[in-house]
């Protein structure tokens, strides 16, 4: 890492990475920081927390080293890019049987790490298998992802949409 904050950083992919980290108050305003500019000088960020420049390298070097901060990167505005329409699609899988060779579960997880409009995937307990949060143009490219994309998944049983009206909230910070 060279000495402005922006260079982008690879997720760091360490075995015994799920285990939780002690943060002091110190590491907490440094997390803040950074969540509200990542690409913040460490100058900048000494100045902020109130510490020498060599004592913030260290510190996020520690916070990256151990998986706190897995990345830096560009937020990107969904309506300059003409992505104006979110829709929440909650999907229902086929039950798993003996006659497939491979789990529906694992064809779907596999299949919607290719679809671009989907920004976010995520199993859900209850009634259905998947919440997606997929970012499209407008109605007509959401009815083209639903028809060509994912209705014709061999695994989906079954999807209900809601569309985002107003976001009310909007944040990538994590409360530290």
């Amino acid at each position: 890492m060279r000495g402005h904050l922006g260079v982008m950083q690879d997720s760091c992919k360490n075995p015994g990475m799920d285990k939780q980290i002690e943060l002091d108050a110190i590491d907490k305003r440094i997390l803040r920081a950074l969540q509200q500019d990542g690409r913040m000088t460490y100058d900048a960020l000494a100045a902020e927390v109130n510490l020498s420049s060599s004592a913030v390298l260290r510190r996020v070097r520690r916070l990256e080293e151990g998986g706190v901060i897995a990345a830096y990167v560009a937020l990107l505005s969904p309506q300059r890019l003409g992505l104006g329409l979110t829709a929440y699609i909650n999907v229902r899988l086929e039950k798993h049987t003996e006659s497939h060779k491979r789990n529906p579960m694992d064809l779907f997880r596999a299949a919607v790490q290719t679809w671009p409009e989907v920004v976010e995937c995520s199993a859900l307990t209850g009634e259905m298998d998947y919440l997606l949060r997929v970012m499209v143009e407008d109605m007509a490219h959401y009815a083209r992802f639903i028809t060509d994309t994912l209705l014709k998944h061999p695994s989906v049983q079954d999807c209900k949409t809601s569309f985002v009206l107003d976001h009310l909230k909007n944040t990538t910070a994590l409360p530290v």
